[in-house]
Formats: structure tokens, C-alpha cells, sequence
């Protein structure tokens, strides 16, 4: 794929001597036309040469960027992904010659216009494809050779692409340096993990191709032979190692910066990780990048990503010593809201050295009887896991983001074992491992495991990435014991959550046994998760906003006088609105650069006083760009904001009524933090006694960790003390943007408690939070909004009115077996218990007369049955598919 769910469309889309290519590649009479070709963002031209050349008896289409100014420079082939043709690379083909290279890019053997048969990266087909085209270049007078017939040359490419940059630098030694991104070092090993078939992405990735007709015969053989058994066989795995870079592992000696997707259930981590292993082996310099995206979607951030290839290019190919190429190891972790267009704020962490993906272990005890396990006939119903693209799509993803579960497990169809709540945060990076003993009463068992977040009240759990870890225990009826490497991450667990193994007989994704089983399943020691404590993330930049410093006035007043812009004078107070905390109006802001993309689009509300106002919405929603908006960081482009009846600027005096906390504060690390809140009030030129300082510290509860420098606390520490500076002063109006991110639950309860109190002296709270819970019992009115636009508003009860989960109360406590038959009932979504009974979700077509008579066949003591509707099921109603 190339970089996005075109990762979807593009692996599944987005690369012998010269006297020998005089008879290998042709140019078609014809073909080859010269354009000029200019970006809007800048004005150096690139030369651009579409051309067909005759590859071998197959037709390649290609297209050649060069810069316009004369000399030799270094070229860039690059790669599509699977699905995708040329096209797809023409704006990094054009930025790369804007910088300097010659560029060539192609559309592989059958995409786009070029013919013959998919070869899935075959020695004999695309990669020998890629040599000729190495013999092209070599005679082009804008290429830098280093001898004859060996011009300097770098690869690049996305998924099926990244894969034939690597197979290229093991065949072809003229290959100085490659770029390949998220992709497999060993493709047996990606459709065919732990020997269990990944069904649903071999059926995507060969319906994607156009066909099983489209391939090489032997590919589509093998596809059909494995899709029926639902069993790799060994020929299977055989004709795919062949077409992998693990193949020629030991003959890639070229400097590699490798980038792999996070949320990529296609290839995981650990095919880069066994990518760095080899190259780094064979002596050459090799950089591992992971990215917030994949082939299950998220950000590929695909500026940065570009960014570094073209300096990893300038030091390999142009020889440039001065170009930063970067840390060994970089990962992008995800942290608050970007306040631009209200995605997940990404931030970079890194390595001096790539730690693996098993550094620094730590030990986490868990718990659990030994369990039996029922693989069901046909393997149906199966379990979800990770959905092929849909990651991209918004729905998992965003429900991921929210805090809302998206995997499914059936009840019967797994074993849990669960770790006590967590004493301090802890960041996993790499692969837990586990021990279990698995007997069968089949030959061989198939599994699927999984690591969840638990939430501490334990109605959340969230499964990191989406990701599982299938495996399959051959002679596994006298029992084995087995050691499961779960899927690599990059996630952090907060002190109170636990820490849950889940092992699934089924899911979605993958081919089980067909046949009914029962596994038997029990521990055999603890959870081994890595650490990787020399990673480390970088410190956010101070937000202009916190400090108001005297410099950042004048650096102000220094840009305006230089840019010579007049400032627009403020619309006159409304003096009918002096006693309203919030109105907003038609407002409108738009993403930069767009005309007609929206982050926020004609939002209007009020808010009064003694309100506490919910703000609510998905990723993307546009909560925070309305928040910064409100908070005179960034202006709209069209409609206002009157804040008791002043007209929002930036600077504008009415906020010194304001007190925000937005992305989380900027604090001097080397002070204390009773040292950084007198600072920051020193800062805003107001009297010492206006801070109601004790106030504010009795609502951090940071004890005697105020008098300790800030580099020394923990995330929770941190957003405690950004709260008490949103407080300090007591403003009228008060602003929070995920108060409650790092908080343990008694911390949580203890905000919810402060909103509340805030609000009952006549002041008002805008809370923006994914907690929906929590929103539910701190707030009394809501604004739900989504891709921009306001869905809703009004108070708290008129949103959740009713719907489709039912309260069915008991006249004696219902036990978790019970639960579980309900849940698992025609009609019945999910079963949860209560102190009263059961919290019984319906699905569509479900209905109460339904639910009552199975209830009643299953002695059930039903007492009461009623409508009941949290606000997350009124959210997700309101916000339907976005979600």
C-alpha cells in the first residue's frame, strides 16, 4: 500500500550491465514526451518524461523527473505500493528532483498501464525489472555515475514497494541506499504467522490485485490451495520466502532507514525488527522509524516521513555529512488533541540505539484458574479483532481514541488472565511474552492472543493497535507448554488500570480449524512486558498561551511592525451578553491551505452561567480548534465569540476572566511546582493575592512533591498541576481539555467533585473529555459535535433520553455465568452486571418481550425491566459511523 488506506489500495498499491540493457529495455517509438512540470509551493521546475519501455518482453510504464538546472545528480527509483501504479509517487518524485535527484518512477507488472503477470516481488520478474531500469538510468546524461554502468542510486516505496526496494539491494549491488516503509522482511511469515492462515488480508490483498487471474499461475494456486485447507503447507511458504527479503538478508549491505507502521496488522513491528537485525549484521547503517499509521490506517505522516528519506538520501547518495538523518530508533507517540484540526497530537521519543523488541523486561504477576476453551464448528461466530482498512475509515480507530473497546471476544470462546491494578504508569515497548500449558481434544490447537488495557473500574478494556497474535500448537492433546509473543507496541498503561491475557479460539482475520475442539488452557508464569527505558520522549514546546511573558509581547510587537499589518479593531461589548459567559456564533475555521475543508463550520452555541458544559465529539471533530479559537490562539474565518459580551481576540483583556487548560501546560522542568504556578502569575501582572494559590494547590493533591522539581513527576503529576494553573485567579470561566488524562480513579472523582463546586458558585466549566462517564455524572449540559459541525446540544437528561439498553433489575444478584448466557442470547448485543441486576444492551430487531421470556427460561428473578441509555449510547447514536 502506499502511505495511507491507499495502504489499503496500495500494497495492496505504492519499486545487466549497459551494453546488456541495449537488448533488455527498449524505449517504444514514440512513448517518451517531454513536459515541464512546476509545483505551487515552489518555483523550480522539474523536467518530467513519460515513456514505456520494453522490459524483458513486458511493457513498463514510467515516468523521469529531473531538475531543470544541468549536471549529473544522484537518481531515486520509486516504488508504488500493491494496487497503485506511478502515478501514486508523482509529487515525492517531483519534490525529490526539486532537491536535486533524478527520479524515476514506474508502475510494477500489472498496474497501472504496464503489463504482464503479479509476480508478488519474483527475482525473476519485478526485481529483475528493477535492474533494468538501473541499466536505464545508467545511461542518462542527468544521472551521477560511479563508474560505468553504476550510476548512484537510492531506492524508496510503501509497502509492496518498500519490499522490492529491499529484494533490489540484495540482487543488485549497483543499489547505494533504501528507504523502505511498511513492509515484510519475510512475506511466509506475514500471511502466515506462527503457521495459522491470515485469511481476510491474503483474500484482500489478492481481490485488490484484480484477481486471482492477474498472478503468476503458481501464486494463484497456492492461494486457492491454502484458502481451501485454511493450513499453510510447506510449498506455500516455500514460493513466498522466495519472493521475501529475508531470502537475500545477508547481501543487503546498504545504508536502510527502515519505517514501520504501529497500526498495521498486515506487517507488524517485528518484520522491521528482523529487517534490522539482518542489515545491521551485514555491517551497514540502519535507522528504525515507527509511525502512528499502517495498513489499518492512522497518520503516516507522510510529511516527516519524506522529510527524512530525502535527508537520509542527501548523506547516502549525495554525500552530504552535515544532513541529519536522525535518531537510530524514533517512535511516534500519540498525546492530547492537535489543536489545528482536533486529531491525536503526535510526539516524537527516541533512542541513541535501537533497543529490539524485548528490552529491559518487567515481570507483571497474573492471575486465573486453569480454563476450557471451545473452538466452535466452522469457527463461527469469530472473534474481531483488527478489520482490514477500517482502522482508516475512523470507526475503530476513533472508538479506540474515545476509550471504547472495539474487539469482541465471545463468551466460551476464551481464557483471561488478569494482572492486579498497576502501582505506577507503565510504558510497554516491544513484545510481551507469556508461558501457557494448551491441551486439546484435537490434534492441533489454534489460539489467538491478545493484551488488554483494563480500565479500573473494568467496563473499559482497549486492545493496543488492534493487534493479535495468532499461534498454533501441533500435538497438543497430551498438553504443551508454549511461550506466546504477543504483538509489538508502543503503549502506556496508567497506575490503576490492569493488565489483561486474553487467549481466543477464534477471530475474524484469520483461518481456524473448522472442526469443534476444546482447549484447555492454564498459566505458567508471569507476563514478561519490555520497557525499553532509553527511549524517551521529547519535552512538549511551552504554548505561548500559558505564559504571556513580557518577550513573547514584544517578539509580538516586533512581527506586526515588520509585517506591517494593522490590527483590526474589536467589535464593541454587547452589553446584553455582559452576563453571559459564551456565545458562539456561525463560527467557521478552516484547515490551512484549504478552501473548502472545514476543521469547524457554522458552530453556534451558548452557554450560561453555572453550567458545566460538556464538550463532545470524536477525533476530527473540531473540539479543540473551537477551544483554541475561544481561547484567542488562533482566529476564525468567519462568524465571532463573545465571551460576557467582548468580542474574542488574541490579547483581548476579557480573558483575564478566562483560565484554560488546553494540551496540557508548558511547565520549566528545573522548578518546583509550587515554583512554576507563582511564575506563571508573576507572569500575568496581577496581584499576588488574586491567585488564590492555596486554593488552587489543595486542588493539585500533589502533597509534598510541590517542592520538587517538575522533570521529576509522572504524567498524572503533571496534569494535576496544569489544573491547579487553569485555576489559579478562579476565573469566571473555565476551560478543560481532558482534565482528567493521567489521573488515577479517586483523582478522577476528585476533578468531578472540583467541576461541580466550580460551577455551583456561579461560575461555569467547558470540559472537553472522551470519558463519556465521567461527562454523564460532572455535566449538566452538552454540545456534541462532529466533522465540524454542531449535532447536538442541550442539557445532559434531554441527550441520553432513551434507547436501546434496558435495566433489568433482579431480586437477587446475578452471577457472572448467568450474565454471560444472557449476553451471548438472539437479539442481546452485550449483558453487564449490576449492583441491581443486569445492564442489557439490544441489538437492532431486538426487543423487550424477547429478552424477558429468555430471561424467564433461564431463571432469571426478574423483578423490574426498563429503559435505560448511558450517554455513550446517545453519543455513538448521535455521531453514528463516524464514530
Amino acid at each position: 500500500m502506499d502511505l495511507r488506506l491507499s495502504a489499503l489500495r496500495s500494497f495492496l498499491r505504492r519499486p545487466r550491465r549497459l551494453t546488456a540493457a541495449v537488448a533488455a529495455v527498449a524505449v517504444l517509438a514514440g512513448a517518451g514526451t517531454w513536459t515541464a512540470a512546476v509545483a505551487s509551493d515552489d518555483t523550480r521546475t522539474v523536467r518530467r518524461s513519460d515513456r514505456v519501455l520494453a522490459v524483458d518482453g513486458v511493457r513498463l510504464d514510467t515516468s523521469y523527473f529531473t531538475p531543470a538546472d544541468a549536471g549529473r545528480h544522484p537518481a531515486v527509483l520509486l516504488a508504488h505500493g500493491f494496487g497503485g501504479s506511478k502515478d501514486d509517487m508523482r509529487r515525492q518524485a517531483e519534490d525529490l528532483a526539486r532537491d536535486g535527484y533524478a527520479v524515476l518512477t514506474w508502475s510494477a507488472r500489472g498496474f497501472g498501464r504496464s503489463t504482464g503477470k503479479i509476480g508478488l516481488n519474483d527475482p525473476k520478474g519485478e526485481v529483475a525489472d528493477v535492474s533494468r531500469l538501473i541499466d536505464w538510468l545508467a545511461g542518462q546524461p542527468q544521472v551521477r555515475l560511479d563508474k560505468p554502468g553504476d550510476p548512484r542510486v537510492g531506492l524508496a516505496g510503501g509497502s509492496y514497494g518498500g519490499a522490492v526496494s529491499l529484494l533490489a539491494a540484495g540482487h543488485d549491488h549497483r543499489v547505494d541506499a533504501i528507504a523502505p516503509a511498511i513492509t515484510y522482511w519475510d512475506l511466509a511469515d506475514a500471511l502466515f504467522p506462527n503457521g495459522v492462515f491470515k485469511k481476510l488480508w491474503a483474500g484482500v490483498f489478492f481481490n485488490n490485485g484484480g484477481g486471482c487471474a492477474k498472478f503468476e499461475p503458481a501464486l494463484c494456486r497456492m492461494y486457492d490451495r491454502v484458502a481451501e485447507s485454511g493450513t499453510p503447507d510447506p510449498a506455500a511458504r516455500k514460493l513466498l520466502r522466495e519472493r521475501s527479503p529475508s531470502a537475500v538478508g545477508d547481501r543487503i549491505k546498504v545504508p536502510t532507514l527502515l519505517v514501520q507502521g504501529q497500526t498495521d496488522s498486515l506487517f507488524t513491528l517485528d518484520q522491521a525488527d528482523a529487517a534490522q537485525k539482518a542489515i545491521r549484521a551485514n555491517g551497514a547503517p540502519v535507522a528504525v522509524d515507527w509511525i502512528a499509521g499502517g495498513h489499518d490506517g492512522g497518520d503516516m505522516e507522510t510529511d516527516r516521513v519524506e522529510a527524512r528519506v530525502r535527508a537520509w538520501f542527501d548523506r547516502y547518495l549525495k554525500g552530504d555529512r552535515s544532513a541529519d538523518t536522525g535518531p537510530a530508533f524514533r517512535i511516534t507517540r500519540t498525546g492530547g488533541i492537535d489543536s489545528t484540526d482536533g486529531t491525536a497530537q503526535l510526539r516524537g521519543a527516541s533512542a541513541p540505539a535501537y533497543p529490539g523488541l524485548r528490552d529491559h523486561r518487567r515481570a507483571i504477576a497474573l492471575t486465573g484458574r486453569t480454563q476450557h476453551v471451545t473452538n466452535p464448528a466452522g469457527a463461527s461466530p469469530p472473534g474481531v479483532s483488527a478489520l482490514p482498512g477500517l482502522g482508516g475509515s475512523g470507526g475503530l480507530a476513533q472508538l479506540s481514541a474515545l476509550g471504547v473497546g472495539v474487539s469482541l471476544d465471545f463468551p466460551g470462546q476464551f481464557a483471561a488472565f488478569d494482572s492486579a491494578p498497576l502501582t505506577r504508569d507503565l510504558r510497554i515497548t516491544g513484545t510481551p511474552t507469556a508461558i501457557v500449558r494448551v491441551s486439546s481434544t484435537a490434534e492441533d490447537a489454534v489460539l489467538f492472543g491478545k493484551v488488554y488495557d483494563v480500565g479500573p473500574d473494568g467496563s473499559r478494556q482497549v486492545l493496543p493497535a488492534q493487534l493479535v497474535a495468532p499461534f498454533r500448537v501441533t500435538g497438543a492433546r497430551t498438553g504443551k507448554d508454549v511461550t506466546v509473543t504477543l504483538p509489538a507496541i508502543d503503549h502506556e498503561v496508567q497506575r490503576g488500570h490492569r493488565l489483561r491475557l486474553v487467549l481466543a479460539s477464534t477471530d475474524l482475520g484469520y483461518a481456524s480449524p473448522a472442526a469443534p475442539a476444546t482447549y484447555t488452557v492454564s498459566l505458567k508464569g508471569d507476563l514478561s512486558v519490555p520497557t525499553a527505558p532509553a527511549v524517551t520522549t521529547a519535552a512538549a514546546p511551552l504554548p505561548a498561551w500559558v505564559w504571556w511573558l513580557p518577550a513573547a509581547g514584544a517578539v509580538a510587537a516586533l512581527a506586526l511592525l515588520l509585517t506591517t499589518r494593522r490590527r483590526t479593531s474589536a467589535p464593541a461589548p454587547d452589553p446584553e451578553l455582559a452576563d453571559v459567559p459564551l456565545v458562539i456564533k456561525d463560527l467557521s475555521k478552516r484547515y490551512a491551505g484549504s478552501t473548502e475543508r472545514y476543521a469547524v463550520r457554522g458552530l453556534s452555541f451558548r452557554v450560561e452561567k453555572g453550567q458545566v458544559l460538556g464538550l463532545l465529539g470524536p477525533n476530527g471533530a473540531g473540539k479543540t480548534t473551537t477551544l483554541r479559537m475561544l481561547m484567542g490562539l488562533i482566529r476564525p474565518d468567519e462568524g465571532e465569540i463573545r465571551v460576557f459580551g467582548h468580542a474574542i481576540r488574541p490579547g483581548a483583556s476579557v480573558l483575564s476572566r478566562v483560565g484554560a487548560f488546553v494540551e496540557g501546560a508548558g511547565f520549566l522542568p528545573h522548578l518546583s511546582g509550587r515554583e512554576n504556578l507563582e511564575l506563571y502569575w508573576r507572569a500575568t501582572g496581577r496581584p499576588p493575592e488574586d491567585a488564590h494559590l492555596d486554593e488552587a494547590l489543595e486542588i493539585a493533591g500533589l502533597g509534598d512533591a510541590l517542592a520538587r522539581a517538575v522533570r521529576t513527576y509522572s504524567q498524572g503529576m503533571r496534569q494535576r498541576l496544569a489544573i491547579a494553573q487553569a485555576m489559579l485567579g478562579l476565573p469566571d470561566l473555565l476551560i478543560l481539555d481532558e482534565p482528567t488524562n493521567g489521573l488515577d480513579p479517586p483523582q478522577i472523582r476528585e476533578m468531578r467533585e472540583v467541576m461541580i463546586r466550580y460551577a455551583a458558585g456561579g461560575r461555569t466549566v467547558i470540559v472537553s473529555s472522551h470519558l463519556l462517564a465521567e461527562v454523564e455524572q460532572s455535566c449538566t449540559h452538552l454540545v456534541v459535535m462532529d466533522r465540524g459541525r454542531l449535532v447536538q446540544a442541550g442539557p445532559v437528561r434531554e441527550i441520553v433520553g432513551s434507547g436501546d439498553t434496558l435495566l433489568v433489575g433482579t431480586a437477587a444478584p446475578v452471577e457472572e455465568p448467568v450474565a454471560e448466557k444472557v449476553g451471548a442470547l438472539p437479539g442481546v448485543a452485550s449483558a453487564v452486571r449490576t449492583d441491581d441486576g443486569l445492564l442489557v444492551r439490544l441489538e437492532p430487531g431486538g426487543t423487550a418481550e424477547q429478552l424477558v421470556v429468555e430471561l424467564v427460561r433461564l431463571e432469571v428473578p426478574v423483578a423490574s425491566v426498563g429503559p435505560h441509555r448511558r450517554l455513550e449510547d446517545a453519543f455513538l447514536t448521535l455521531i453514528g459511523g463516524s464514530a
